[in-house]
């Protein structure tokens, strides 16, 4: 239990994806706000001095000129008098407000403050001017206030546009440098970042494409023959790690199939090589050849050629040349030996029909499917009894299957004896071995749905049926290669 808390946990490969990308853009984005803060940061304060600089600039240049004059005509009581400059003084007062509320240099501060004070302070002596007793009077207070103060606004305020410019000058020196410090840290974290990056993307490359390499080694192998089930691939990747794991199930599963393939074919065979030495039987062989020596001591040569035509043309249709599938007609024509050599043998003791429409000769069969049966009703159907006995052997057309019947009127079989017959069909055990091997070898060529089935009654007789696929020619050759 303890050692599964220090599994590492998988991962799929999109979330693996996201993490390599958010190790990307997560750092790269913190960077690029900061230096966009700062910079940002720096843009407002220039901009700000700026405006300040560009707004303290609209200051009359002529302001101590205008307002002298127009208190000199308003003391004097000239026919140019038009008022005291009240707008002139307020306009100045107003933008040195306004100046000071945008202003964070300390000298600019002082300069513009006193831009302001002094503003109050002339608009208080300008109001002084109207109680003095004598032009006297006025003009003393004209030339020892008023032109003093106008000459002091003036200088103070060239003082904060002297100062600004200097604050804007030593900031975009500062902004200059900060930029160069900004640039040389921003490219050691990129640096720095392109490491971590290269890295951590190097590690899910490999923690990929290893596995990959891995699985694409083992399909190299299988193709050339390893089906072996191995240790699945371990990768950190769970789509990996479960494609891993379902191609050693799936290897495993196909190493079943190919081994129980190899049963089945070693079955097979083994099936065909018994039916093909049951056919070469030697008491068939000794008694068919002392019948043919019987008839020939006799002076029945004719019957003799014919039953050693027979016998050869039985012989050579077991052969076939080495195919185990055959078509219907030659089947037929096997079987048609092996009656022709049996009727000689037993003459009027036993007869037989074969009815094979042609429309189905092209149909394909396995080789011996026929003659086992036909043979089962000579020897233990019509042999059992004294009555001639007769073997019909049909063949019907099902649509996608064709019903061959082997029928005789031999001596039956009991209820007991068919279902002991019919269980060792099915089991594969050794009574009725013919019938046995014919029927396994079907199933082993066609599916269990195809085989061999027996009815009998005892004293009437036995039918054996056979059911196989509708073969073309084609597939007859495919199911020989």
């Amino acid at each position: 239990m303890t050692s599964r808390l220090f599994i590492k946990k998988k991962s799929t490969m999109s979330a693996m994806l996201r993490r390599l990308i958010a190790v990307i853009i997560v750092p790269m984005s913190i960077v690029i706000a900061i230096l966009i803060g700062i910079l940002c940061w720096y843009v407002f304060q220039y901009q700000t001095i700026l405006q300040n600089v560009t707004a303290a600039s609209a200051f009359n240049q002529d302001f101590k000129n205008e307002v002298d004059l127009k208190m000199f005509y308003y003391v004097s009581d000239s026919a140019y008098a038009d008022g005291k400059p009240i707008d002139e003084v307020e306009n100045a007062r107003n933008l040195a407000e306004q100046l000071l509320s945008q202003t964070t240099e300390k000298k600019s501060i002082e300069a513009i403050k006193s831009v302001r004070n002094l503003c109050i302070t002339l608009e208080l002596r300008m109001d002084e001017i109207d109680d003095a007793g004598s032009y006297d009077e006025g003009m003393e207070q004209l030339e020892n206030n008023i032109y003093i103060l106008t000459d002091l606004i003036q200088t103070y305020m060239y003082d904060y546009l002297y100062y600004e410019s200097v604050h804007l000058n030593q900031l975009q020196e500062e902004l200059s440098t900060e930029l160069q410090y900004l640039v040389l840290a921003t490219i050691a974290l990129f640096l720095i970042m392109l490491v971590v990056v290269a890295v951590y993307a190097s590690h899910i490359t490999e923690g990929i494409t290893v596995p990959i390499t891995k699985l694409s080694k083992r399909v190299d192998d299988i193709t050339g023959g390893d089906f072996e089930v191995k240790v699945p691939v371990v990768a950190e990747e769970v789509e990996i790690q479960t494609l891993s794991d379902g191609f050693e199930g799936m290897v495993g599963q196909l190493n079943s199939l190919i081994q129980e393939n190899k049963k089945a074919e070693r079955r097979k065979r083994h099936a065909e090589l018994e039916l093909l030495q049951a056919q070469i039987n030697p008491h068939f062989l000794y008694n068919t050849l002392d019948t043919i020596i019987w008839l020939v001591e006799a002076g029945r040569n004719q019957e003799g050629i014919q039953m050693v035509s027979a016998l050869s043309d039985f012989f050579r249709f077991c052969l076939s040349r080495g195919r185990d599938i055959i078509s219907l007609e030659e089947e037929q024509k096997h079987v048609l030996s092996y009656l022709a050599i049996q009727k000689i043998r037993y003459q009027d003791r036993m007869d037989y029909q074969v009815n094979i429409p042609e429309t189905l000769y092209g149909y394909a069969i396995p080789k011996l499917t026929l003659q086992p049966l036909v043979e089962n009703s000579i020897y233990h159907g019509i042999k059992l009894q004294r009555e001639k006995g007769i073997i019909r052997v049909d063949a019907v057309d099902m649509g996608d299957k064709i019903e061959l019947t082997v029928k005789d009127n031999g001596a039956g079989m009991s209820e007991e004896r068919l279902a002991q017959m019919r269980a060792a069909i099915e089991k594969g055990e050794k009574i009725g071995f013919g019938l046995r091997t014919v029927h396994e070898r079907m199933q082993l060529l066609f599916g269990d749905e195809y085989g061999l089935t027996i009815s009998s009654s005892e004293g009437v007789g036995t039918i054996i049926t056979a059911v196989i696929p509708k073969i073309t020619q084609e597939k007859k050759e495919i199911i020989n290669a």
